[in-house]
């Protein structure tokens, strides 16, 4: 994977992970788990991208 793609997807992340944390301290649980939720499929998002460049490129 590219640096730019792998920054921009670190940082999504990251931000999706933080609205988990905002949305818990917020007191609204169900934005918490939808954002869990949405975080966690991003995240597996980008490891199925990495796998796929990496398969290409080999």
């Amino acid at each position: 994977m590219n640096k730019p793609l792998a920054l921009l997807f670190a940082f999504i992340g990251t931000g999706l992970l933080a609205a988990v944390s905002y949305f818990m301290a917020a007191g609204r649980p169900w934005l918490a788990v939808v954002a869990g939720v949405v975080s966690f499929f991003f995240i597996g998002f980008g490891f199925i991208v990495k796998a796929k460049q990496r398969k290409r490129n080999s």
